[in-house]
């Protein structure tokens, strides 16, 4: 065999192109023939040296023989040669049939295929790949409507091809597209489910990809979820709302939101970006949002309920952060509820009248109700005991450090070359406060001085505890809610379901890889978001319980291999009916395999 360049001419628009064959020589009736194995296309990477080594390694694949002198090529003719192997092998019986119809007018016909059973032991594995996240993926996209989703919006097979590369990569081995590109060309089967080369495939198509989902990203994330709620007859009646933010590698110049602002993962040396979510009560996404990295947290909320078309009375779940007098009073004027944790005010708890209840880390904690004096208001007042000793230590630790401040300020005065001014120890004594992370509230302070009122001769201080604070009661909390009718337990086992919206905030940041965010251009970075927010669907609360419904005999403790060099692989683009076998479990041939 050989590669034989052609030039061949469009008839349409005049245009000349070379083309790239793969051709092997045969006499037929005494003349020797060309005859084209594989059209390599106008784009054939390997340089013109390399082609005889590229055509010997081939040779070698198609006839396996015991060689005497191992053929020496470099990784990449070795992965082009296992790749066109692998489309030779798929096309061998139209190759047969058709070197059997040019030859049957002058020779004999060559015999039929014949397949024989042979040693599985003696057979040696090359190119092996995942399929088991593949299959779970395909069928999970197929059961959420996402390919007839994107068959609605016109996207195209390749484009589609590149999405669920995109997005079951990232379920597969999180990381950075270059990086599922890489995923996908070397250790996944995904190609050979879906008819799809991804070997020809440039890393571009999966940039691009993102760029069609950042299109039609809102008509996704509502079809999504409504297919989601009729599948598990979802409740529309709590919504839980957050932000998180993650960071830039660079400086990103050329992203409008990204800012520097406070880091919730302390990286305030790197632009932010913001990602805001609102979920159900079951953990799944009904919408997303990027921000500023500096967007103040308030500011976001009627932005991202407005338009959700929850029913009227839905229950609305924040965090202090965002829970504003300004944003309580919009919830209830468009008709929400809310359950939030107040910002500020007093504490206080009487544990007579309290009822104790077990959370599910087999901790007591008691809850006091207190309606307002208004009515309408209904405070939730939660002792818990790890959280008060945890607010002991920190309170010991900062108040022992301000007694420390004080104690060196005073003993500074029976110095001779110390600082005794009234203002400059009142700067220090400033600067001391600021440090103690409010500890000093609960000291009173005095700088005795001179007749002149100009030195200081002595500092004393005495502790104070300021009533209604960490001091006087540790480890209470209060919840604010305007669902008069709930009991204790409901209300606080309801605003723990916020801790679910956090949870897939961690998966995002570390399971999904989704810090940091390399992409410099605003929509490249908004993309990435977006396969995120598509993933966070399977790590949220819910997704245990729909792998089991759409793989209910389906057990996956470790990745399931198969080796994909017999398995047809073409470069046409898959259709709706071409998806329809993506629903279907794991064949029961590919074997699982230990991690």
């Amino acid at each position: 065999m050989f590669i034989r360049q052609t030039r061949t001419g469009n008839k349409a628009t005049g245009e000349s192109y070379v083309s790239y064959r793969l051709v092997r020589t045969e006499r037929i009736g005494g003349k020797v023939r060309q005859i084209t194995v594989l059209n390599l296309g106008r784009h054939f990477p390997i340089k013109q040296e390399d082609w005889p080594i590229l055509c010997s390694r081939l040779e070698q694949l198609l006839n396996p023989q015991a060689v005497i002198l191992p053929l020496e090529c470099s990784e990449s003719i070795e992965r082009t040669a296992q790749r066109y192997h692998a489309q030779l092998v798929a096309r061998a019986p139209t190759i047969s049939l058709a070197a059997e119809g040019a030859a049957g007018s002058a020779g004999d016909p060559r015999p039929p295929a014949d397949f024989q059973e042979v040693d599985v032991d003696s057979l040696q594995v090359t190119q092996p790949r995942s399929v088991g996240v593949e299959h779970v993926g395909l069928h999970a996209a197929s059961e959420l409507g996402l390919i007839e989703t994107l068959n609605e919006l016109g996207v195209n097979g390749v484009v589609q091809a590149s999405i669920l590369g995109n997005l079951i990569g990232r379920m597969g081995q999180p990381g950075s597209e270059l990086a599922t590109w890489n995923w996908l060309q070397q250790h996944s089967a995904l190609g050979e489910l879906i008819d799809v080369d991804f070997l020809s495939m440039s890393h571009m198509g999966l940039y691009r990809a993102s760029d069609v989902l950042m299109k039609h990203r809102e008509v996704i994330e509502t079809r999504l979820f409504r297919t989601a709620r009729t599948l598990f007859e979802l409740p529309e009646t709590v919504t839980l709302y957050d932000l998180s933010n993650t960071y830039f590698e660079g400086e990103a110049k050329l992203n409008r939101k990204a800012r520097r602002g406070r880091s919730k993962e302390k990286r305030s040396d790197c632009p932010l970006v913001t990602l805001g979510l609102v979920l159900d009560g079951s953990g799944f996404v009904r919408r997303s949002q990027t921000f500023a990295g500096n967007v103040a947290e308030p500011g976001t909320l009627a932005s991202m309920l407005a338009g959700l078309g929850t029913p009227a009375g839905a229950l609305v779940v924040m965090d202090a952060g965002i829970a504003t007098e300004t944003n309580v009073a919009w919830l209830v004027e468009h008709g929400y509820r809310y359950l939030v944790v107040r910002r500020g005010g007093m504490r206080q708890f009487d544990e007579t009248r309290a009822v104790t209840i077990e959370t599910a880390g087999e901790a007591w904690l008691h809850l006091q109700k207190e309606l307002s004096p208004d009515g309408q208001e209904l405070c939730l007042y939660c002792h818990s005991p790890t959280r008060q000793l945890k607010e002991e230590a920190m309170l010991a630790l900062s108040g022992g450090r301000f007694e420390a401040g004080l104690q060196q300020m005073s003993d500074g005065l029976q110095k001779p070359k110390s600082e005794k001014g009234l203002d400059k120890l009142l700067e220090r004594l400033g600067r001391l406060k600021q440090k103690s992370r409010g500890a000093s509230q609960h000291y009173q302070v005095n700088l005795v001085t001179e007749d002149s009122g100009k030195t200081v001769t002595a500092i004393t201080w005495q502790k104070v505890p300021v009533p209604g604070t960490m001091a006087t009661h540790p480890g209470v909390y209060c919840l604010r809610t305007n669902e008069l009718a709930w009991d204790e337990e409901k209300l606080w086992r309801t605003y723990t379901m916020l801790t679910d919206l956090e949870s897939v905030f961690r998966s995002l940041k570390s399971e999904l890889g989704l810090r940091p965010i390399y992409h410099h251009k605003s929509k490249r970075g908004q993309g990435r978001f977006n396969w995120q927010n598509l993933l966070s669907s399977t790590t949220c609360p819910g997704a245990p319980a729909f792998i089991s419904q759409v793989f209910p005999c389906t057990s996956f403790s470790g990745d399931i291999t198969a080796t994909p060099a017999s398995s047809p692989r073409k470069t046409t683009s898959p259709t709706a009916n071409g998806w329809a076998r993506l629903a279907k479990p794991p064949a029961a041939h590919c074997t699982p395999t230990s991690r």
